[in-house]
C-alpha cells in the first residue's frame, strides 16, 4: 500500500483522490525526487480491504499505520480525498507533517448525496476492452487518471474498489463537516483550487482566511484533476510552496 517512489531528504508522501490510486502520481515523480524521498501510498478500499467503518478517521487511521516507518516529519500533499486526509491526519499528528498541499477538497459538504453519482459509476459499460475505450469514454484527463487506476485483467480495464465503498466514503462528507480538523493545523499548507471545481463555492478561500498559515492559488482552466489539467500552473505552484518552506 505504501510504495518507495526514489528520491532523497526529506520525505514527501502523495496521496490520491477518490476512485485513484498511487500511479495517479506517475508524470509527477521525476521533479517531486528534486525536493525530497518520495512516497507514494493506496487508500484502504482501493484495490485493497476497506476499514470495518468507512468514516474518515477509520482511513486516516489506516495511513497512520501504514506510514509509521517514516520517522521524518513529511510534506504531505494531497488530492481531494487525500487532501482532505492529509489535514486530518496533520491535525491528529501535527509532528509528523512538515508541510501540506491540499487539492480541490473543501471542509463542508454537508446535504449533499453520491446517490446519483453511485448510480451513473454502476451503468459504466466495464470491462472497457482497451486503453482507447477508456479515453474515448472518459476523455483525455480523466482517461488517464482512470488508466492509472483501474485493474487491468485478461478481459480490459474494471474499477479496483466497490462502487458501495466509494459512494459510502463520499456520502459521509454529506453529513459532517471538518472545519475543527481544519482550523487544528499548523503547518504551513498550500491551497489548490481548480477553476472548474467540485467544491462549495468560496470555502477554500475560507479555508485559508481562517488558517494563518495557509495561502491560496485558484487555477484557471482546471478542473478538479488539477495536476493533470494543469500541471505545468501545479508544478510551478508546488516547487515554490516546497521552496519556501523547505
Amino acid at each position: 500500500m505504501l510504495y518507495d517512489e526514489g528520491g532523497a531528504g526529506v520525505p514527501i508522501l502523495l496521496l490520491h483522490g477518490l476512485m485513484g490510486s498511487a500511479r495517479t502520481w506517475g508524470d509527477h515523480l521525476d521533479w517531486l525526487r528534486g525536493y525530497g524521498h518520495v512516497y507514494t501510498f493506496d487508500a484502504a478500499g482501493h484495490g485493497r480491504p476497506t476499514p470495518a467503518e468507512l468514516t474518515t478517521e477509520a482511513f486516516v487511521t489506516d495511513l497512520t499505520a501504514a506510514t509509521a516507518s517514516i520517522a521524518e516529519p513529511m510534506v504531505v500533499v494531497g488530492h481531494s480525498m487525500g487532501g482532505l486526509h492529509g489535514w486530518v491526519f496533520a491535525a491528529q499528528h501535527p509532528e509528523r507533517v512538515r508541510a501540506l498541499v491540499v487539492e480541490d477538497i473543501a471542509p463542508d459538504f454537508q446535504g449533499r448525496t453520491a446517490a446519483d453519482w453511485a448510480a451513473m459509476i454502476e451503468a459504466w459499460p466495464q470491462p472497457f476492452p482497451d486503453a482507447d475505450a477508456m479515453l474515448d469514454f472518459f476523455g483525455p484527463v480523466a482517461g488517464r487518471y482512470f488508466l492509472n487506476s483501474f485493474e487491468h485483467g485478461p478481459d480490459g480495464y474494471r474499477l479496483h474498489g466497490s462502487v458501495s465503498t466509494f459512494r459510502d466514503i463520499s456520502e459521509e462528507w454529506g453529513t459532517r463537516d471538518f472545519w475543527t480538523e481544519w482550523r487544528s493545523v499548523r503547518a504551513p499548507v498550500l491551497l489548490l483550487e481548480g477553476e472548474f471545481t467540485i467544491t462549495p463555492p468560496g470555502q477554500m478561500r475560507e479555508m485559508a482566511d481562517t488558517n494563518p498559515n495557509a495561502s491560496y492559488t485558484l487555477v484557471p482552466d482546471a478542473g478538479h484533476l488539477v495536476h493533470d489539467d494543469q500541471p505545468e500552473v501545479y508544478r510551478a505552484e508546488v516547487e515554490a510552496f516546497l521552496n519556501r518552506v523547505l
